[in-house]
């Protein structure tokens, strides 16, 4: 599990007084045979640097959709998005990558490593995208392993580890290039109490040294880790909620 002593570079600090993550009006519309399907309704709110957040709603509330268009996995959406100042929705395509790649990291319930390769072939890869030389790349990959205590399982594929111990991987793999954002979608859906325990642990100590992050939840145990909650309900933003 994750070293104490060894701490996640501290994100660099963000330009004075600009919001993280700023959404005026966002909606996602789809069309279907009845005609235009809202997936998301209006939505606009602040975050801030440092800040632990939860979505959470039922089922088809629109949690995931938001998620995927915070990290830039969805395109096709209406309103303004502004990361660290910079507005999204003015973007090309290949500078929405970029600004992905600089400033994101993801983790979700299927942790999505790559059955071919060894843990530390899986967290080399999001660093072989970018321009980090091969030494350096080595590197970082062993100070994550040290890290978050998986030295001992660098050579394993993931069929080979727990799902606790596969998640973890998948932490550190977002955590490696020290992204200011992470975005987590249900990261404990497949785990046991123990092992969500863990990994819900693991996110508080990454909050504290600087990280932002946003997790989609159903989870009232994991949402009190962070200290608010925005509620979606048919894709409707009901209310934010300060906790702690």
């Amino acid at each position: 599990m994750f070293t104490r002593g060894k701490q996640t570079p501290a994100p660099a600090a963000p330009r004075a007084g600009v919001p993280l993550i700023r959404l005026r009006e966002l909606e996602k519309v789809v069309e279907s045979p009845a005609g235009k399907l809202y997936i998301l309704r209006r939505i606009s709110f602040d975050i801030q640097p440092g800040e632990f957040v939860s979505i959470m709603g039922p089922s088809g509330a629109g949690k995931s959709t938001l998620l995927a268009i915070l990290g830039m996995l969805d395109h096709q959406w209406s309103g303004q998005y502004a990361l660290l100042g910079d507005a999204v929705e003015t973007m090309t395509a290949k500078q929405r990558i970029a600004l992905n790649k600089e400033h994101i990291g993801f983790v979700f319930q299927q942790y999505h490593l790559i059955d071919d390769l060894t843990v530390a072939e899986n967290l080399d890869m999001p660093l072989s995208y970018r321009d980090v030389k091969k030494s350096e790349r080595q590197a970082l990959v062993a100070d994550a392993l040290d890290r978050f205590g998986i030295v001992g399982k660098k050579d394993l594929f993931p069929r080979q580890l727990s799902g606790g111990q596969q998640q973890l991987v998948a932490v550190a793999r977002a955590m490696i290039a020290s992204p200011r954002l992470i975005l987590a979608d249900e990261p404990t859906g497949n785990l046991h109490s123990s092992q969500a325990r863990e990994i819900m642990e693991l996110f508080t100590r990454l909050n504290q040294q600087g990280t932002t992050i946003i997790q989609v939840t159903h989870s009232e145990v994991n949402a009190r880790y962070g200290r608010r909650v925005i509620e979606l309900r048919d894709g409707w933003m009901e209310e934010t909620e300060a906790r702690g």
